[in-house]
Formats: structure tokens, C-alpha cells, sequence
């Protein structure tokens, strides 16, 4: 995926209320931006870390700025997890996934039930995947950690992709790790012991576990090869 337009340098002065940032731009202006991550982005929300940001043309938008990506330990972070689905899918749909090179169709945002939707289904000839997406920003000694917060959604989506493959359907959890300075992931079970666990559970069951790396730069990011990853107890 590349950017549209150039991105636009600044400084991350805070991010505050969740959704917000203020950055001091090149030119001195403080603005504040909109901030599409759900997360704590534990380890690449430091103040004065070089981000970089998009802009949208639509007038509506009382924030136009977008945060896209932050620098952390010399890297490139991507934060903007509203892009995290269109990555994945891009991805597939260039054979890029080597697990799910096989397909007819690809919907996105699937309700699997009256309280879950689940980002993806994928599907090939007779046999359906049901796949669930997350943006990985956090990394510890080069090792690759989700999530960054407790996530009581995140354990809900894994608990319903175990009941998928109960059922007889193809599930898959998938990791995209925004940032290339890591070489392998597992579980952050010091933040979240209940996600840890569960997603053995999943493994256990049949749920697919996917992780893949993404490259980070200021001019696009890109899916680039797969990660290797630990369970704790597995």
C-alpha cells in the first residue's frame, strides 16, 4: 500500500482522550490529530518522537490530520489501525499469504452471530475461513507483543473463532506486526493473562494462528514476510 500524498512530518507533543494527538508540525504549528487506535500504543506514544501524518480533504472532518506511524527505537511504527484490514487483504489478494493463497471471495466485516462479527471470510469453493485481524505495535527486546491493553473484545473474538472451528468452519487468528524491528511474537501475558491463555486454547482447538511483518515508511507499508511465534505453554 502506498500513501496517496506525501505525508507530513511533526513531533508527537501527547496523545490524550484516546482518539487524540497533539504534534508540533516542521513548521512550529501545533495541531491536533485524530488517532485510530484503540490501544494504549504502549512503547511508541513517547512525547517528542518524530510521527508522520495524512490529511483528508473531506471538510466534515473536524480533525483532518491522521497519525499513520510513529518512531520507536529507530523504527517506523504503524498505528493507524484502520488500515490494518486493507493491508491484510492486499496481501492476500497479491499471494503474498502464503496460507491463504487459495480463494474465491473475500467479504470483510462478517457477523458470525447476534454479538460477534469477525473481520474476514474467506471463501473456496465449499470451505469457509472465518479470519480475525489485529494491528501489532508493541515490541520488547525484538520480540513482537499483542496486546498492548486488556482486550476483553480480543478474548471474545478468539472464543468465537474457537466455536467456528467447533462447528466445522476454517478460523484463523491473524497478527499483522506494524514495525520491523522484531523477529519473532508471542502473547503479551503480562498485560493480559486471560488473551494469553485463551489463545492457547484456540490453538489447541484448531484456530490457525497467523503472524506477519509489515515494512513501515514514510512512503507506504507493505506486507513482507512471516514471523515465527511462541505460545507460552505450547
Amino acid at each position: 500500500m502506498q500513501f496517496d500524498t506525501p505525508l507530513i512530518h511533526g513531533k508527537l507533543i501527547k496523545r490524550y482522550k484516546r482518539f487524540l494527538a497533539d504534534i508540533q508540525l516542521d513548521t512550529g504549528k501545533i495541531i491536533t490529530a485524530h488517532c485510530p487506535n484503540t490501544g494504549t500504543m504502549l512503547s511508541c506514544s513517547s512525547p517528542g518522537s518524530d510521527v508522520f501524518l495524512s490529511i483528508s480533504n473531506n471538510p466534515k472532518r473536524k480533525y483532518p490530520h491522521t497519525l499513520e506511524m510513529v518512531q520507536d527505537n529507530k523504527t517506523w511504527v504503524g498505528v493507524n489501525t484502520s488500515r490494518t484490514n486493507k493491508l491484510v487483504i492486499e496481501a492476500i489478494k497479491k499471494g503474498q499469504i502464503s496460507e491463504l493463497i487459495h480463494f474465491d471471495t473475500i467479504k470483510a466485516e462478517v457477523k458470525t452471530s447476534k454479538e460477534s462479527r469477525l473481520d474476514l471470510l474467506i471463501r473456496q469453493q465449499n470451505q469457509d475461513t472465518y479470519v480475525e485481524i489485529k494491528n501489532c505495535s508493541l515490541a520488547i527486546n525484538r520480540c513482537a507483543m499483542f496486546p498492548d491493553a486488556v482486550t476483553t473484545r480480543g478474548t471474545k473474538h478468539l472464543n468465537e473463532l474457537i466455536k467456528l472451528k467447533e462447528k466445522g468452519f476454517e478460523s484463523c487468528i491473524f497478527f499483522l506486526v506494524q514495525r520491523m524491528d522484531a523477529d519473532r511474537f508471542t502473547p503479551a501475558t503480562h498485560i493480559d493473562k486471560v488473551y494469553a491463555k485463551t489463545i492457547e486454547q484456540a490453538a489447541t482447538a484448531g484456530v490457525q494462528i497467523l503472524v506477519y511483518q509489515a515494512d513501515v515508511s514514510p512512503t507506504g507499508i507493505n506486507v513482507v514476510r512471516p514471523l515465527p511465534y511462541q505460545l507460552d505453554s505450547l
